[in-house]
């Protein structure tokens, strides 16, 4: 089985909408087997964002600044999502970073809209919902800097009776 790391934004919190994002991952059979709230620091966010993710090299200084201080605006929801090529089908469902090019039916397409143009000229950043790791790599990185070891869990859900070819045995 492969993990994923999500991380529900300020936006989404401050929305209210965290449990219909959360319900479309369990609807897929995805297993959420890490969860918590909490509101990490600069630091925090740093390592994800540039150390792991590399946001300055690709996007530039101040667009990583303006992206930092969106994430601090408030608490945000980290959740680690188990399942059959987990990465991609998470990627699938949340759709393109940029909220205007996202697809409709998916999170980002279904609950945000702004373009990176308006958000460049605006000097703000995306308000898009959500943080999805962009591989498999990336996803073990985010979830060993957002997860210990204890705070993942192991378990079989009924659907995993009815989607896999050999569910764990408990």
């Amino acid at each position: 089985m492969e993990r994923t790391l999500i991380i529900l934004k300020p936006d989404a919190v401050k929305r209210g909408i965290v449990g219909e994002v959360l319900t479309r991952f369990e609807r897929v059979g995805l297993k959420v087997v890490g969860c918590k709230m909490l509101q990490p620091d600069y630091n925090h966010y740093h390592h994800h964002y540039e150390k792991i993710g590399q946001m300055i090299t690709r996007r530039g200084e101040e667009i990583f600044e303006v992206t930092l201080e969106m994430m601090k605006e408030g608490p945000v929801i980290a959740l680690v999502l188990e399942g059959i090529e987990a990465v991609s089908l998470v990627r699938k469902m949340v759709g393109e970073t940029e909220p205007k090019s996202a697809a409709p039916g998916t999170i980002r397409g279904d609950y945000s809209h702004i373009s990176f143009n308006y958000a460049d000229k605006e000097k703000i950043a995306i308000p898009n919902i959500i943080h999805a790791s962009g591989d498999p790599k990336e996803a073990k990185q985010e979830i060993g800097h957002w997860f210990s070891d204890s705070e993942l869990f192991e378990y079989n859900t009924t659907h995993e009776t009815y989607t896999q070819a050999h569910p764990r045995k408990q």
